[in-house]
């Protein structure tokens, strides 16, 4: 056993103790914290608090400590929300960059509407939903989470159920994919076994008869509708757009209407703008609302899903879609030409050779919607290097008492 004296909180949100033989990263401890605990390859495990921090609060959720699915839930609300703001300025800073960098934009517990529930059988036969334990592949059963939206919780018994037929092959290790969305809930399971023939014809009934128990609006395996008895819907501003199967949708509402309104609050005045890697048009559709839209992102159901949705709203201005893989093939700027605002949300990889397109345009507004500041930093460089300024940055706390952050960054020139 070791004492430690915890000097920070890391980017992973663990406590790091600075010794002689390098750094400790010790789980669920604060800054200011001694504690005592076995160290093994500068891990700190069987960790005992000896003195705790001011800020360590108690954890409300009954799994806490066991369940991978936080990490900073024992830490104050006004310092846990600072070290996420330091964080975007930590990697800012590794890239040269200096900007205004606003308060974390905080979420309330029980908002969050996506999760993913893994399902296994436990030793009683029992199948049971949980997350993965913290730096194992144990699965922690979960009948309570404080960070997602009570109807999601209350739908667990009902998706055991819906899981037990995926469990079929014994070499499955399903995982429930849940939205909750305005017609219900859509699930899209993935890691079941198919390469012996796939779910049996009896499996499937099975699975449909209890997503019919369980008032599922759709239930699909891998993106493949297995049963749907409503179309799942999302609201983007003043549209309904169908969510395609195993679509992406922003995990908090709140969240994402933060995002949302600081893009628009940016781009007010634009006179065509470009929505880039824009799924199924969370902001495009607000986007619309301030002018013409150009957008584009490399999944064809999610643009055919925002197609779907441009006749269900009054009042917008024009929206061209495409589906293109901006990875491959980045929109150059002859295809950017009138586009004097361009919104990016790339997924965390970033988005390096779009970016590297712009400097080139006659844009003079670049919102970026990260969740990844460290991507984030490194393609804002490309842009200040290319003449814009990145005039603020926003962190939001999507992905609450997680080490998580996202973000929204204003460039102009």
């Amino acid at each position: 056993m070791e004492t430690l004296t915890i000097a920070r909180v890391g980017g992973q949100g663990d406590g790091i103790a600075e010794t002689a033989a390098g750094p400790v990263f010790a789980p669920l401890t604060l800054p200011g914290e001694t504690v005592r605990a076995e160290v093994r390859d500068g891990r700190a495990e069987a960790v005992e608090i000896i003195t705790a921090s001011p800020d360590r609060i108690a954890p409300i959720s009954p799994q806490y400590g066991d369940c991978g699915g936080c990490s900073l839930q024992h830490w104050a609300s006004g310092p846990y929300l600072d070290w996420k703001r330091e964080q975007v300025r930590l990697a800012l800073a590794r890239e040269g960059i200096e900007t205004e960098i606003e308060p974390t934009v905080a979420v309330p517990p029980g908002t969050r509407r996506r999760l993913a529930l893994h399902a296994r059988r436990g030793e009683d036969s029992r199948v049971i939903l949980g997350f993965k334990a913290r730096k194992s592949w144990r699965l922690v059963e979960v009948n309570a989470c404080p960070v997602a939206d009570p109807r999601l919780v209350a739908a667990f018994p009902a998706l055991a159920r819906v899981a037990e037929p995926f469990l079929e092959h014994p070499k499955s290790a399903p995982t429930l994919h849940v939205t909750l969305t305005l017609t219900g809930l859509d699930v899209d399971v993935t890691g079941v076994e198919r390469r012996s023939g796939g779910l049996s014809r009896d499996a499937q009934m099975r699975a449909i008869q209890a997503a019919g128990a369980a008032d599922l609006a759709r239930l699909s395996l891998a993106g493949d509708t297995l049963v749907m008895s409503r179309q799942p819907q999302v609201a983007f501003g003043p549209a309904s757009v169908p969510l395609p199967a195993g679509g992406f949708l922003q995990a908090v509402p709140e969240a994402e209407a933060a995002m949302v309104a600081r893009a628009i609050a940016a781009v007010r005045g634009a006179k065509k703008i470009a929505d880039l890697f824009c799924g199924a048009g969370t902001f495009t559709f607000p986007l619309a609302t301030v002018a013409p839209v150009l957008a584009a992102d490399s999944a064809a159901a999610s643009i055919a899903a925002l197609k779907a949705g441009v006749g269900t709203a009054k009042g917008l201005k024009p929206i061209t879609a495409e589906a293109r893989d901006l990875f491959r093939r980045p929109l150059a700027p002859y295809d950017l030409r009138g586009c004097d605002a361009i919104v990016l949300d790339p997924p965390r990889a970033g988005a390096l050779d779009q970016t590297a397109q712009l400097g080139a345009t006659k844009a003079h507004t670049v919102v970026y919607v990260s969740c990844n500041p460290v991507t984030f930093a490194r393609d804002a460089r490309v842009l200040i290097d290319a003449g814009f300024r990145l005039e603020r940055v926003t962190p939001v706390d999507q992905f609450l008492w997680s080490a998580h952050v996202e973000l929204v960054g204003v460039f102009r020139r």
